[in-house]
């Protein structure tokens, strides 16, 4: 999986549309509006986020099409891809 991971997040870099990525890691806190804390992370439906990629993209659907090519889908995981809202 390694080769593929390479191979994908390196196309991307070599099109000039890789901003950053980052996988995440295994340790968290979770912050409830009470300011109680809890170890863990939040897991929905026995899933959790792995990483995340910021690309550059024309439209949502070039992003999309970019997505369809991660290698996590070959795992059996899922890709969310959402735009990104600057903060001025």
């Amino acid at each position: 999986m390694h080769k593929h991971w390479g191979e994908f997040i390196g196309g991307i870099a070599m099109q000039g549309k890789l901003v950053s990525t980052h996988q995440l890691g295994f340790e968290g806190k979770k912050i409830y509006a009470n300011q109680n804390t809890e170890d863990g992370l939040h897991i929905a439906e026995g899933q959790t986020i792995g990483g995340n990629m910021v690309l550059k993209a024309k439209s949502m659907e070039s992003a999309t099409e970019l997505a369809k090519k991660c290698p996590i889908l070959f795992m059996g995981g899922t890709v969310e891809v959402r735009d990104v809202i600057p903060m001025n």
